[in-house]
């Protein structure tokens, strides 16, 4: 059998593309998170809302087996959102606290380089209220102005440190660079940056309303068998109410919704 040496190179070349520019088809491909130890960014503008590089996005992250984008991120109807303020509405504790845990989290992505790593393009890098309110605070700072400008901008060095014992959470810290400084002086990375971005909506799936009510009414009724060989029964959905079944967590909505 003679080996096909053109074929073989155009894979080969189609491979180091992929890995040179950013072009990986994987969600994680295009999401960076600080490793352990110091690392330096800088946020780039967002090629598809110049105005603005940072996204604000909420995710459902304990409804199902799956991370769940929720709609409210964009304006539409979330079932999850809308069940969780019902809940809180019923005057039962344990409801209010059961809405407040399935409402979605809050993150921010926003477009960076990696500094040692400009060749790989623009990532995401994603984080919570208090960097957020920390960038934003350097960004409102007429002395700082816009830091993601590509010419005059500031790098950012973040320090990822590690929990000392089981449980804990990590430590992130971010330090906004005093002296600007163009994004790069490299015409390849320049390209990448802005024209190869990809568009954040195209690395989450949106599901439906049916679907995350699919997931939702699965949640809280889970119907796994225990030990004995019985189903364990659901959730609370309400005070007074016991999801034990599909036609409960029927009613349960109707209920909750309806009302």
């Amino acid at each position: 059998m003679s080996i096909n040496l053109d074929a073989i190179k155009k894979k080969l070349q189609q491979m180091q593309q992929s890995n040179t520019s950013g072009g990986g088809n994987r969600a994680s491909d295009h999401i960076w998170k600080p490793p352990v130890g110091k690392s330096q960014v800088r946020i780039v503008p967002y090629a598809h809302d110049k105005d603005n590089p940072f996204i604000e996005l909420y995710f459902h992250y304990e409804i199902g087996k799956r991370t769940m984008l929720s709609p409210s991120s964009f304006g539409r109807p979330d079932p999850i959102v809308e069940f969780a303020e019902k809940l809180k509405k019923t005057g039962d504790k344990d409801d209010w606290k059961m809405g407040k845990k399935i409402e979605p989290k809050f993150r921010v992505y926003v477009p960076v380089i990696v500094r040692g790593a400009e060749h790989e393009g623009v990532k995401f890098w994603s984080f919570g209220k208090q960097i957020y309110t920390e960038l934003l605070s350097v960004i409102a700072d007429p002395d700082y102005g816009d830091i993601s400008d590509l010419m005059n901008g500031r790098d950012i060095t973040i320090e990822h440190i590690a929990p000392e014992k089981d449980g804990a959470f990590p430590t992130f810290t971010v330090r906004v660079k005093p002296n600007t400084s163009p994004a790069t002086t490299d015409k390849a990375i320049a390209e990448l940056i802005v024209n190869n971005q990809k568009n954040i909506t195209e690395l989450f799936t949106e599901y439906s309303y049916e679907d995350m009510q699919t997931e939702l009414t699965k949640w809280l009724n889970p119907d796994q068998a225990g030990a004995d060989g019985t189903k364990s029964s659901g959730k609370s959905m309400t005070g007074a109410t016991t999801a034990t079944s599909t036609s409960d967590i029927t009613s349960a909505f109707d209920s909750l919704f309806n009302s």
